[in-house]
């Protein structure tokens, strides 16, 4: 796994990127893929879509890097490139659905994860999947990346309180759905 990038380091990498320097951005897109890749195969259910929606989103960052402004988030301004991708796609009508891949990075895999077992964990992928598109791209957003609500908020351009709501009621939701689970077990 790659180190990550230090604040003090984004922020050179960042200047250095809108001077015109591609190896600065070259390490913030190797930095931040697989983030934002995972967030949007969550979205989308579609292993293509993603990695095309990835790519996409760091062409526009790259081509608009000029107007961010420096002391903002970089990655909440990059979750909302892709979170804007995201609901282009959408829109279009052109999103399928397919099983997690195989290969996909996966998040941390620590002792709760692993004593749900896999049956629990294919369960909750099923559930957070099925949860309205607005309250799993900021569910995911604050799990998957540790966003602050803040950060939510500037990614999907809402405020802040309703970052906050979006993500509670997504867990409440995913709480209903697993207790279901768990007690038919």
């Amino acid at each position: 796994m790659v180190s990550p990038v230090a604040q003090a380091d984004e922020h050179d990498l960042i200047r250095s990127a809108q001077a015109g320097d591609r190896r600065a951005f070259a390490a913030l897109v190797e930095h931040y893929w697989d983030r934002l890749y995972r967030w949007l195969y969550h979205l989308t259910h579609d292993r293509h879509a993603a990695e095309d929606l990835t790519q996409e989103s760091f062409l526009k960052a790259f081509t608009g890097l000029a107007s961010f402004q420096a002391g903002t988030h970089f990655r909440a301004w990059l979750f909302r490139i892709a979170h804007n991708n995201w609901a282009n796609y959408r829109r279009r009508g052109t999103r399928g659905r397919q099983v997690f891949p195989a290969d996909m990075p996966t998040p941390r895999e620590g002792p709760p994860e692993l004593a749900m077992g896999r049956e629990a964990l294919a369960h909750l992928a099923r559930a957070v999947g099925r949860l309205p598109g607005d309250y799993r791209a900021a569910f995911l957003l604050r799990v998957e990346e540790d966003l602050s609500f803040r950060e939510i908020a500037v990614a999907l351009d809402i405020t802040e309180e309703t970052a906050r709501w979006r993500v509670c009621k997504a867990r409440q939701k995913l709480m209903d759905v697993m207790g279901t689970h768990l007690s038919n077990e």
